[in-house]
C-alpha cells in the first residue's frame, strides 16, 4: 500500500481532508488575507452582565454583526480564561476545564485545534498502517481512541509557546501607535457594524477590528484612516480615506 492509498483510506481520509483544508486556509490568509463577508445581517447588541448556561460573562457595550467574519480573524482569535471562566467565582463546568487545561485558551484556537488535529491524524495513521486496520472496525476503534493521546501530546507541544502569545500580546497591537494611520478595509462596514482593517507597522502587517466613525458605508478593499480607539480599547473608529 502507497502512503497515499493509507492516508486516504477510509478510516484516515476525514483527517486527511480536515487537515488539508486547515493548511490551505492558513496558508490563503497569509499571502491574500481573504476575508468571508457573510451577509447575514445578524445584529447583537450587548449591554449585559448574564450568567447563561456557560457562566460566561459579559459586560460590554458592542454591537457585533457576523457580516464582518473572516478567515483570519476566525483563525488568530485567542480565548482568554477570564472569558472562559467569569467573573463570578464559581465551580468550573467540564468544558471549562478542558479548554483550559488543554491550551485552548490564552494560545491562539485554531492554532491549537490546527495542531490537535496533525497529532490526532498522525496517531490514527501510524495505528492503522501497523495493525494493517485502515478500512475495518479495528481501525475505527483507532480513530476514536487517538483523540485522547493526541490531546495530551497536544498539550505538550503547545505549551511553551503560551508564554511567546502573552509576550506577542503585551508588545504587540496595544503598544502602538495607530491613529493617523491609513489600512485596508477587509469587510464591507457600515452603521454599527463591526469590520477588519489591515495596515503595516514597520513593514509588518497588522490586522484591527474597526467600525464606521459616522456609520458611512466603507466598502471592501477602500483606503480608510484610522480616527479614535473605543473607550474598551477592542477596536478602532475609521473613515474612507
Amino acid at each position: 500500500m502507497t502512503l497515499t492509498d493509507l492516508v486516504f483510506s477510509s478510516i484516515n481520509a476525514p483527517l486527511t481532508v480536515l487537515l488539508i483544508l486547515l493548511a490551505v486556509c492558513r496558508v490563503v490568509t497569509m499571502l491574500f488575507g481573504m476575508d468571508f463577508d457573510f451577509d447575514l445581517d445578524i445584529d447583537l447588541d450587548v449591554d449585559m452582565d448574564v450568567d447563561v448556561d456557560a457562566d460566561i460573562d459579559m459586560d460590554t457595550d458592542t454591537s457585533f454583526d457576523a457580516t464582518g467574519i473572516e478567515i483570519e480573524d476566525i483563525s488568530n482569535v485567542e480565548l482568554k480564561n477570564e472569558a472562559i471562566v467569569g467573573k463570578k467565582k464559581k465551580a468550573l463546568r467540564w468544558w471549562q476545564v478542558f479548554l483550559i487545561y488543554f491550551n485552548f485558551s490564552e494560545v491562539p484556537f485554531m492554532f491549537t485545534f490546527t495542531s490537535w488535529i496533525f497529532f490526532w491524524w498522525a496517531i490514527t495513521v501510524i495505528g492503522t498502517f501497523y495493525t494493517h486496520s485502515y478500512d475495518n472496525t479495528l481501525g475505527l476503534m483507532i480513530f476514536f481512541a487517538a483523540i485522547v493521546p493526541a490531546l495530551f501530546i497536544n498539550k505538550i507541544f503547545t505549551t511553551p509557546f503560551k508564554a511567546f502569545f502573552k509576550k506577542l500580546n503585551r508588545k504587540g497591537e496595544s503598544a502602538l501607535d495607530l491613529l493617523g494611520r491609513t489600512g485596508t478595509s477587509l469587510s464591507n462596514i457600515s452603521g454599527d457594524k463591526l469590520g477588519s482593517v489591515k495596515l503595516f507597522v514597520e513593514n509588518d502587517p497588522i490586522n484591527i477590528y474597526a467600525k464606521s466613525l459616522n456609520g458611512d458605508p466603507i466598502a471592501f478593499g477602500k483606503e480608510v484612516l484610522i480616527i479614535k480607539e473605543s473607550k474598551d480599547k477592542k477596536f478602532y473608529y475609521i473613515k474612507n480615506y
